[in-house]
């Protein structure tokens, strides 16, 4: 059998999964899910065992200490999962939501929301990404085949067989989650094709990644994650709020897409608030590359170049810049943003109101981190992604982005 032959096998095999699981209740939906979360904690010796192969095959191939931290489980973290997927059987099953109105033609119309079917996820080395894509996919009733990197292909088999295992103890098909486990390049590509097969593709990685996944998908693609962020200091902020905003947006993270990347600096305020914020990032050993005006004030901060502005570092690096205008700050972030998270530091309103109206981007913050652009912050449980895009959802993606509408039209001999 050849790798498109396998993944076809898969797809069509969750395909055929999905019919039945959108037919779930929400209660045996929920079983599965618990089912899965005391799965991972009695295989937790055996998913730290995968794991740690992983972990020494990256630090061997020199993967970066950032993603290493991305790769790594640790008690606390799978524990931490087995509560989201509790925490995620009490979220509103959106599966089924409706609202009936009637016609002068004596038709009755429903519009209620249905699973999306069959959903493809290509992705980096975030084990996480496995069990929350798995977890989200169920609940609304949708089968799911992953496809995540080399990194993490131990970490992922371990993890996909404990969910094919609770599948099937909860009487549900385990195709209902498919493993594509050639972690060749060719095999992403096959997966972007499956049109007909796959009803959307959710890519979640680097910017290579969606970069690749939008060129070459044949299958509908919903765009995520490439998170170059921005945080913009105001002549009018709280300069101590600022520097602390700035070093939890760079360093509480750096791996993570709603990290920030580059500090917009107001030059009214840049005298006083550089050397703070130099100060602030030092205990991280945080590179700064600057514009000419940024390497007066922090003398050890590197010469930033046109490729900084539009880098996601994914490290602890960032790129500093003095603006003279709050207008070139949102004419700067509107330019080399991917869509995802930016913040401005003022006190403000109008400054405030003008960035959240202007700045075109999913998340838009005033005074806070743009690390609080998640789902769970949200306080939609888990997500699947954040997408950078506009059409079907934007931002954060809970349980209602991997719902559809469908239209039920009930008549008694009604024509026209």
């Amino acid at each position: 059998m050849t790798l498109r032959e396998e993944i076809e096998a898969l797809c069509n095999n969750a395909g055929a999964a999905s019919r039945k699981l959108a037919l779930a209740s929400t209660e045996e939906k929920n079983g599965v899910l618990l089912r899965i979360a005391e799965g991972m904690e009695q295989e937790i010796d055996l998913l730290l065992e995968a794991n740690e192969k992983d972990l020494r095959q990256a630090e061997a191939a020199g993967v970066s200490k950032s993603m290493l931290d991305r790769l790594t489980l640790s008690r606390n973290r799978i524990g931490g999962i087995a509560q989201a997927l509790r925490d995620l059987t009490g979220l509103a099953d959106p599966v089924g939501q409706s609202e009936t109105w009637s016609r002068p033609s004596g038709l009755e119309i429903t519009r209620v929301r249905v699973p999306l079917g069959v959903v493809a996820m290509i992705y980096e080395a975030r084990p996480n990404v496995t069990v929350d894509s798995a977890a989200l996919c169920i609940k609304t009733g949708n089968a799911v085949v992953l496809r995540g990197g080399k990194e993490a292909i131990e970490t992922n088999r371990a993890l996909v067989r404990v969910i094919k295992q609770a599948l099937e103890d909860c009487g549900f098909d385990p195709h209902s989650v498919e493993l594509v486990e050639s972690v060749e390049r060719e095999s992403a590509q096959i997966l972007m094709t499956m049109r007909g097969l796959i009803d959307v593709l959710i890519p979640r990685g680097g910017k290579g990644l969606i970069r690749s996944v939008m060129e070459n998908a044949t299958v509908p693609v919903i765009e995520t994650g490439a998170g170059n962020c921005h945080l913009y200091v105001d002549d009018s902020a709280d300069l101590e709020m600022a520097a602390k905003i700035a070093v939890n947006a760079k360093c509480s993270r750096p791996s993570v897409c709603n990290a920030v990347e580059t500090i917009l600096v107001h030059a009214g305020i840049a005298a006083k608030f550089l050397p703070m914020l130099n100060e602030a990032l030092a205990p991280f050993a945080v590179e700064i590359r600057g514009c000419a005006k940024t390497r007066v004030l922090i003398p050890t901060a590197n010469e930033a170049t046109e490729e900084d502005y539009d880098t996601e570092y994914n490290d602890y690096i960032v790129t500093v810049k003095v603006v003279d205008t709050l207008s070139d700050a949102i004419v700067h972030i509107n330019k080399h943003s991917t869509g995802h998270s930016e913040a401005i530091i003022t006190t403000t309103e109008e400054n405030a109101t003008r960035f959240l109206k202007e700045v075109n981007s999913a998340a838009v913050y005033v005074n806070a981190s743009t690390r609080f652009t998640d789902g769970g912050e949200f306080g939609f449980g888990a997500e699947i992604g954040i997408s950078t895009q506009k059409l079907h959802v934007r931002g954060p993606m809970g349980l209602s982005a991997l719902t559809t509408e469908k239209y039920w039209i009930k008549g008694n001999g009604a024509v026209r």
